[in-house]
C-alpha cells in the first residue's frame, strides 16, 4: 500500500482529528479545530494524512489538479458566507447588467383575433346586438298582444279606470247591416181602373197576366189606367215596371203620381224588335223612376196630346214596384 490510500476501492471518511467540518461542533472546536482560513489545516490542527476524495458528479478537473487545486492539507480558499433565505444577495448582479449580458425585452403578447393581428370582431358583435333587439321587440310585442288576461272582460283594470287596450280596433267597429229589401206590390190589368175608352181583351197571345188579359184602347188621347198602390215602406224613388207590348212601333205615356206629373214620360219602344203590325212579337218591358210617399199612392199611365201612344197605341199586361237598387 502507498501512502494516503487506505487500501480500499472507496476512500473512508478521515478518522480521529481529520474530520474537517470539526470546527461545527463543541467538541471539535475544544480540541481545537477552525474554520478553513483560520490557519494551519481544514479542521483539527495536527498532522494531516494524504488521502484522496471523491468528487461531486459531474466535475471534470484532472486528478493531477486535486480537490481545490491543492492536496488536502494545504490552505483552502476562504468560502464566501452563506446568504440568509430570503434575503437578497449584496454581491448578486443581473445577466442583463452585466458586461455581454443579454439586453432586457419588454414581453411579447399575441394579438386577438386568432393570432392574425386584427382587432375584435366588431362585425359579429353589432349583428348579435340586432338580434338581441329583435328578440326583445318581438317579446314585448307578444306580451302586448296576448298579455291581457289580467285585465278584466269589461275592459277596465284594477280600480274602475278604464284602460287603453279597451279601445275598439277598427276591425271591431260595428258594420251596417245591408236594409233588407221589402217585397213591394204588383198588380196586372184585372186590378187597374179602366178610364178614357180603355178595355181588357186577350186576343194578342204573349200576354204574363192571369188568363192572359191585358189593358186595350191605349191608342187615343185622354185613354189611362190608375194603380192603387199600398204598403210603401218609407217615402222615396222607387222604379216603375210596366210589361207592355207594341205593333212594330215606339211608344210612350205620361206617368202621374198621386196627380202630380213626373218629369220623364215612360219609354215604350220597339226593344222587341218586332216587324210592324206584329203584336204578338212586340211583348217586351220597361221602366221609370216614380217619387212616393209612405202608405198608399196612386200611380196614372195616361196618353197626353204629345205622346206617341195616341197614334201608336200601346197594350199593358202587367205593373210592379221595385228599389232603386234593384234590378
Amino acid at each position: 500500500m502507498t501512502p494516503g490510500n487506505n487500501g480500499e476501492n472507496t476512500p473512508s471518511a478521515p478518522q480521529g482529528d481529520d474530520d474537517p467540518f470539526g470546527y461545527l461542533y463543541e467538541d471539535g472546536q475544544a480540541a481545537g479545530a477552525t474554520p478553513p482560513g483560520g490557519g494551519g489545516g481544514y479542521g483539527y490542527p495536527g498532522p494531516r494524512s494524504s488521502y484522496n476524495h471523491v468528487r461531486a458528479v459531474g466535475d471534470r478537473r484532472p486528478y493531477s489538479q486535486g480537490y481545490g487545486q491543492q492536496t488536502y492539507g494545504q490552505q483552502v480558499p476562504q468560502q464566501q458566507p452563506q446568504q440568509a433565505y430570503g434575503r437578497p444577495n449584496a454581491h448578486y448582479t443581473a445577466p442583463e447588467a452585466q458586461p455581454g449580458g443579454a439586453p432586457v425585452t419588454s414581453p411579447q403578447y399575441a394579438p386577438a383575433g386568432g393570432g392574425r393581428g386584427r382587432g375584435p370582431n366588431t362585425k359579429g358583435l353589432l349583428i348579435a346586438a340586432i338580434a338581441v333587439v329583435a328578440v326583445v321587440a318581438i317579446g314585448i310585442g307578444a306580451a302586448m298582444l296576448f298579455g291581457g288576461g289580467d285585465e278584466k272582460d269589461d275592459g277596465k283594470e284594477a280600480g274602475g279606470k278604464p284602460s287603453q287596450a279597451a279601445s275598439v280596433e277598427p276591425s271591431e267597429k260595428p258594420t251596417k247591416k245591408p236594409k233588407e229589401k221589402a217585397e213591394l206590390p204588383k198588380t196586372d190589368a184585372q186590378a187597374l181602373k179602366l178610364e178614357g175608352g180603355t178595355t181588357t181583351a186577350s186576343d194578342v197571345p204573349g200576354a204574363k197576366a192571369g188568363g192572359g188579359v191585358y189593358v186595350a184602347g191605349f191608342d187615343k188621347v185622354g185613354a189611362q189606367v190608375t194603380w192603387t198602390v199600398n204598403g210603401i215602406p218609407e217615402a222615396g224613388s222607387y222604379k216603375l215596371w210596366v210589361n207592355y207590348g207594341v205593333p212594330g212601333k215606339d211608344s210612350n205615356a205620361t206617368i202621374l203620381v198621386n196627380g202630380n206629373k213626373q218629369t220623364r214620360p215612360l219609354n215604350m219602344e220597339n226593344f222587341a224588335h218586332a216587324k210592324e203590325g206584329d203584336w204578338e212579337k212586340g211583348w217586351t218591358r220597361t221602366w221609370a223612376l216614380v217619387q212616393l210617399t209612405k202608405g198608399t199612392n196612386t200611380v196614372t199611365l195616361t196618353c197626353a196630346q204629345s205622346d206617341l201612344c195616341g197614334t201608336t197605341g200601346a197594350n199593358i199586361d202587367q205593373m210592379w214596384l221595385m228599389e232603386t237598387d234593384g234590378s
